[in-house]
C-alpha cells in the first residue's frame, strides 16, 4: 500500500451525500420547530446573553472577598439595571418628545398650511380630502386599534417572562464555573468551545458599544451644529438602538427628526435624515460588521447573512441577537468537534494557514485567539 493511495472506506458508514441529506432534513425540523417556539427561544437568549456579559462583575466581587450570595445581589441588580437604562432611555426620549410638541402648534399649522397649498396645486383640494376621510372604514381601524392594543398586553407579558428567566439565570450563574469544570472532564472540546462562546459574545458587545458610542457622537455634533434641541438626549438614544439592528436606526432618527422638521422646515428635516443615512451606513453596515467578524471569528458575509436568518426565525430580538446565536449554533455543532475545524475555517474572516510540523506555537501565535 502506498502512502499517497487513498485510504479505504469504512464499512457499514453512510455515503456522505446521504449523510449531507439527512443532517440538511434535521436542520429543516429543527429551524421549523425553532421559529414555532421564538416567543420562548429569542427571551430566553436575550437573557442568557445579559448575564454572560455581565457575568464577570460576580467573579470580581467575589475576589475582592464580597461572599458569593452578596456578589450574586450584585449581578442581579445590574442585569435589572441594563435593562432599566435601556427601555428608560427610549421611554424618557419618547416622553421628552411628547412634552416639546405641544409648543410648535403654530409652526406645524404653517406646515399643514403649506402641505395644503401644495396639495391644491396637484389638484387635491377640500372636495377629495373630505371623500378621502369619508372612506375611511371605521370599523377597520377600531380593529387595527385592537391588535395593537393586543400587541402591547402581549409585550408586557413578554417583558415580565424576560426579566424572570433573567432572574433564575442570574441566581444560578455562580455554578457555572463548577459546571463547566465538570464538563470539561467528560468533554473537553465542548466545554472550550462553550467558554469560547461565552468569550466571543462579549466581545461582538464591546465592539458594538464602542461603535454605538461613535455613532452618538457624531450625531450629537451634527444635531447641536443644526441647532436641534435636546441634541444630547438624541445621542444617547441614538447609541440605545444602536443594539438593536434596522429598527433601532427609525428609532433613533424619528426624534431629532421631527424637531428639525418644525425647527427649519423640510430642508432641515431632511439634512437630519441624510446625516443619520450616512453615518448609519458608513459606521453601523460597512464598519462594525468587519470589526465584529475579526473579534468573533467570523466572516462579514456570515455576519450580514445570520442577521436576516435569526430575524425570520425569531423575529426582532432575532436580529438583535444575531451574532451571539450564531456563535452559540458554532460552538455547539463546529467548535465542541475536532473534525469540523474546517468549517470554522470557512466560517472565519480570514484563515490561518497550517503551520509545519512541530511548530504549534507558530499557529497559536498567527491565531492570537484565547486559550
Amino acid at each position: 500500500m502506498t502512502s499517497g493511495a487513498d485510504p479505504a472506506p469504512r464499512r457499514g458508514g453512510l455515503p456522505p451525500a446521504v449523510v449531507v441529506l439527512v443532517g440538511g432534513a434535521a436542520a429543516v425540523i429543527l429551524a421549523t420547530g425553532v421559529r414555532a417556539v421564538a416567543w420562548l427561544v429569542a427571551p430566553v437568549m436575550l437573557a442568557l446573553v445579559v448575564v454572560i456579559t455581565v457575568r464577570p462583575v460576580h467573579g470580581w466581587l467575589h475576589r475582592r472577598g464580597l461572599p458569593r450570595w452578596a456578589a450574586g445581589v450584585v449581578l442581579v441588580i445590574l442585569v435589572y439595571a441594563v435593562i432599566v437604562v435601556l427601555a428608560g432611555g427610549i421611554v424618557a426620549s419618547v416622553a421628552r418628545l411628547v412634552t416639546l410638541l405641544p409648543g410648535y402648534r403654530a409652526e406645524a399649522a404653517e406646515l399643514l398650511g403649506s402641505l395644503f397649498v401644495v396639495l391644491r396645486e396637484h389638484g387635491i383640494g377640500p372636495v377629495p380630502l373630505a371623500e378621502l376621510a369619508g372612506s375611511l372604514d371605521v370599523g377597520r381601524v377600531a380593529g387595527v386599534l385592537g391588535t395593537v392594543l393586543g400587541g402591547v398586553v402581549g409585550l408586557t407579558g413578554n417583558v415580565v417572562f424576560l426579566l424572570s428567566v433573567m432572574l433564575f439565570l442570574t441566581i444560578e450563574s455562580g455554578g457555572f464555573r463548577a459546571k463547566l469544570h465538570v464538563l470539561a472532564e467528560a468533554r473537553p472540546g465542548s466545554a472550550a468551545a462553550l467558554e469560547a462562546f461565552a468569550v466571543n459574545t462579549r466581545r461582538f458587545l464591546v465592539v458594538t458599544t464602542v461603535f454605538g458610542l461613535l455613532t452618538a457622537v457624531v450625531d450629537t455634533v451634527a444635531l447641536l451644529a443644526l441647532g436641534i434641541p435636546l441634541a444630547l438626549l438624541w445621542g444617547v438614544l441614538a447609541f440605545i438602538t444602536n443594539y438593536i439592528p434596522y429598527v433601532g436606526f427609525f428609532i433613533g432618527v424619528v426624534p431629532p427628526a421631527v424637531l428639525a422638521l418644525l425647527e427649519g422646515g423640510w430642508s432641515r428635516c431632511l439634512l437630519v435624515v441624510v446625516i443619520y443615512l450616512v453615518v448609519n451606513f458608513v459606521l453601523c453596515s460597512l464598519v462594525q460588521p468587519r470589526y465584529v467578524g475579526d473579534a468573533v471569528g467570523l466572516s462579514l458575509t456570515v455576519v450580514f447573512l445570520s442577521l436576516g436568518f435569526w430575524a425570520w426565525m425569531l423575529g426582532p430580538l432575532g436580529a438583535v441577537l444575531a451574532v451571539p446565536l450564531t456563535l452559540l449554533v458554532k460552538a455547539v455543532l463546529v467548535d465542541a468537534h475536532p473534525g469540523a475545524s474546517w468549517v470554522s475555517a470557512m466560517l472565519a474572516a480570514r484563515a490561518v494557514p497550517p503551520a509545519a510540523d512541530g511548530d504549534d506555537d507558530a499557529v497559536t501565535a498567527e491565531q492570537g485567539g484565547d486559550p
